[in-house]
């Protein structure tokens, strides 16, 4: 990768970063479409332009811009879906070729491509990446740094464990076809997590269509979790981690977590303070979940 690109890629990062992750705006834009294909392409993302956002966006907003961005820079990453346990295409992401590397020695049809960069992300530190020459970028799930991702044995380590704050992130490549997102807590002074690591998703790496990306985007707007609010914002500079669900909020940083529950009459305001929202955003929708 060219320093230059490699350097937009991770300023790219770092204002998505910027971004909360919320469903609120998905679901007023349902209320007021009533599609979810017509309220899908109203989604600010799709104007590529960060700024002018109604608010966040769930994963399926924040792969799409990054997907768009990228491309506009010359790339060519891939958008895959994450499952997690039975539930299939819940989650999404995007693997990003690295251009400059050739490829090598080929396993079941699939070539391995090999470079040698050195990989710079603002939470990573610096790592030295010999092989592999594909990066795991995951916005929606609060990761913003390009992930080099191995290669399954015997061809590489087949996982690599990334430091990053709070939350550790593991990932597993049990073969060419398919990997594995972990995360876990913070890495204390003696080495170890100071919480376990659990499965989060399994992706197919060979990624699928715009089109078939786009059907999976409109469905989520009828998942089970349009019918209570969920945000979700990393402050990188602080390493701490905002979660709120069903009226419970948690706040995780390197000591652990804690959580609590927001009373009604302080709800929007301490939503709107934390996630970076306008109150009447919040209010709208909390309105539209309780009719």
């Amino acid at each position: 990768m060219e320093p230059a690109t490699w350097q937009k890629i991770l300023d790219l990062c770092n204002r998505l970063s910027n971004v909360t992750y919320e469903n609120l705006t998905k679901i007023i834009r349902l209320e007021s479409t009533g599609s979810a294909t017509a309220a899908r392409n109203l989604d600010d993302s799709d104007q590529n332009d960060i700024d002018t956002w109604m608010g966040g966006g769930t994963c399926f907003s924040m792969t799409w811009h990054l997907y768009q961005s990228l491309r506009d820079m010359g790339l060519e990453p891939r958008l895959v879906m994450g499952h997690k346990r039975k539930e299939r295409n819940i989650h999404c992401a995007l693997i990003l070729p690295d251009p400059q590397c050739h490829p090598g020695p080929s396993a079941g049809g699939q070539h391995l491509a090999t470079c040698c960069l050195s990989a710079h992300g603002p939470r990573m530190g610096r790592i030295t990446v010999s092989q592999p020459a594909e990066f795991l970028f995951d916005p929606g799930y609060l990761i913003f740094d390009p992930l080099p991702i191995p290669l399954p044995q015997p061809f590489g380590t087949g996982e690599s464990l990334f430091p990053l704050v709070p939350n550790s992130v593991r990932l597993v490549r049990p073969d060419m076809d398919s990997m594995e997102l972990w995360t876990g807590g913070s890495i204390r002074t003696d080495g170890k997590l100071n919480s376990p690591m659990k499965l989060r998703f399994e992706y197919p790496v060979a990624g699928v269509s715009v089109e078939e990306f786009k059907q999976h985007w409109a469905e989520s707007f009828y998942r089970e979790m349009m019918t209570y609010p969920v945000l979700n914002r990393l402050d990188r500079e602080r390493g701490v981690q905002y979660y709120y669900q069903k009226g419970n909020l948690v706040t995780r940083d390197a000591n652990g977590s804690r959580m609590e529950r927001l009373d009604e009459s302080v709800r929007v305001e301490k939503l709107s303070e934390i996630f970076k929202l306008s109150p009447e955003l919040v209010s709208k929708a909390l309105g539209i979940l309780s009719k």
